[in-house]
């Protein structure tokens, strides 16, 4: 006589665990978290023919595989936030690195467009990142389904 025991996939707690996952990502915070993401991962790939410090190779080169880093990063969010949701602290290390960039790589780069252009960017990058982060909590619980009393808000969804 043999048992027919469930595969991992229907265990309660990972059942529950996604469920959670899909409110932080259908989330207005976190919809706007991932479209900001993936905006200014563009931006910062694009930035130095935007700004025109083109020039300035290893700023640009520096640029442009942090704004691809960066937008591949966070850009899968929705779609696989129980992935994407550890490389907000890959964005929070991009955004550091972009902003002080100018100063870091070789040849003298820092010139006043290059500089804003990175600082404001790495800025940004750093708050999304953080923004990224702070969507659960400790307890996993979404920040939105604890506001509401531990309810998900949303019409059709349980709690």
């Amino acid at each position: 006589m043999t048992t027919h025991q469930p595969g991992i996939e229907q265990h309660p707690d990972l059942v529950q665990m996604r469920a959670r996952f899909e409110r932080a990502t259908t989330s207005p915070r976190g919809q706007v978290t991932e479209t900001l993401a993936l905006l200014t991962g563009l931006y910062l790939a694009a930035s130095p023919w935007i700004v025109g410090f083109h020039g300035l190779t290893t700023l640009a080169v520096t640029n442009l595989i942090c704004g691809v880093a960066f937008a591949l990063c966070l850009g899968g969010f929705g779609s696989a936030y129980e992935r994407t949701h550890a490389m907000a602290w890959c964005a929070i290390v991009i955004g550091t690195f972009v902003t002080f960039s100018p100063w870091i790589v070789a040849g003298n780069v820092a010139v006043t467009g290059s500089v804003v252009s990175n600082v404001v960017t790495g800025m940004v990058a750093v708050f999304i990142g953080v923004a990224m982060a702070g969507i659960t909590d400790r307890s996993g619980a979404p920040r939105s389904a604890q506001a509401s009393g531990g309810r998900s808000g949303g019409p059709g969804l349980p709690g």
